[in-house]
């Protein structure tokens, strides 16, 4: 049986065509239209399913359903957008409206949740039933899989562990309050921490990187730190000491087998890993008399979110 998996994201719209062991076969993707009104982005959307089952050759009817991956707060029960900042959103009955132009069942959940679904039934999480995924890209995504099912809250808006305060009174972030982890965590404040340490510190090779990249990113202070750079290494070490803070706060509080990451950072692999997995390990309640937690590098990247969407279906 074959399905499709959408995933929306803020600049653009990914769709494949999937199995149930979690091959893709085809994929494809069109440009977000973040500010237009909903039935346009639907439209794209449908226009994709079509276009994907007309490429790969297979009617619609044949295929066993549509999963959607979705930014925001989304009530998977009434089918509805409730509320997604990244697209402009709000009360979008988005499941009734694609089922209305293709007649097939539709299934909806936020992205993270998906993208931690799809890292359970298919990626680094496979074989595992209590997993938390976390995502450092432009924010800090979480999704949270409780005896093999999404752990999503209230009316879905639940699971945001990106809001959760590390810091009182700390740096702003973009939910309006301070603190925030994803203010600490997030490859955005990685590259705010980089450009900082590099104004207080002229001499460092991050500048040489920074050069050669064309810009300061996220990979900057961890390439200035494994060429032995000490300004690079104190950003790397500091971050990191940010980014376990909060999954340290994860584990008190649900205790998983396993905390997957991903995001663009979590391509820094092992040197990352081992460092997040020390202060896990060291600092999490209880330290080693308690069940050890394993750090992992997220391993479906960029189609975690296309393939957990199909997961819905299964």
């Amino acid at each position: 049986m074959y399905y499709i998996g959408i995933d929306i994201g803020g600049m653009s719209i990914k769709g494949g065509i999937v199995d149930e062991k979690g091959t893709i076969y085809l994929k494809r993707s069109v440009v977000t239209q973040p500010h237009a009104h909903y039935d346009v982005i639907v439209g794209d959307i449908v226009g994709l399913i079509r276009s994907l089952a007309d490429e790969f050759g297979i009617a619609l009817g044949e295929l066993g359903g549509i999963g959607i991956g979705i930014p925001g707060t989304i009530d998977p029960d009434k089918g509805t957008i409730v509320y997604s900042n990244n697209i402009d959103f709000e009360n979008v009955p988005i499941v009734e409206a694609i089922q209305k132009q293709i007649g097939l069942p539709v299934k909806i959940g936020n992205d993270a949740n998906c993208a931690a679904l799809g890292e359970v039934k298919f990626g680094s999480g496979k074989g595992m039933n209590n997993i938390v995924f976390v995502t450092l890209g432009t924010g800090v995504g979480t999704g949270i899989i409780r005896e093999g099912k999404i752990l999503s809250g209230k009316g879905g808006a639940g699971g945001e562990g990106g809001h959760m305060s590390i810091r009182v009174d700390g740096e702003r972030c973009t939910c309006g309050r301070r603190g925030c982890w994803e203010a600490y965590a997030s490859a955005t404040a990685l590259i705010r921490q980089t450009k900082r340490a590099m104004e207080r510190h002229p001499d460092s090779l991050m500048h040489r990187f920074a050069e050669e990249e064309g810009k300061v990113s996220g990979r900057t202070a961890f390439l200035a730190a494994r060429a032995g750079d000490a300004a690079g290494l104190a950003v790397v070490n500091r971050y990191v000491k940010y980014v376990a803070e909060g999954l340290i706060n994860l584990v008190n509080i649900f205790r998983p087998e396993a905390l997957l990451i991903g995001g663009g950072v979590s391509n820094e692999g092992e040197y990352f890993i081992r460092k997040l997995q020390s202060r896990v390990t060291r600092f999490s309640y209880g330290g080693k008399r308690n069940p050890y937690v394993k750090v992992l590098k997220a391993e479906l990247m960029n189609d975690a979110g296309l393939l957990g969407a199909v997961a819905l279906c299964l």
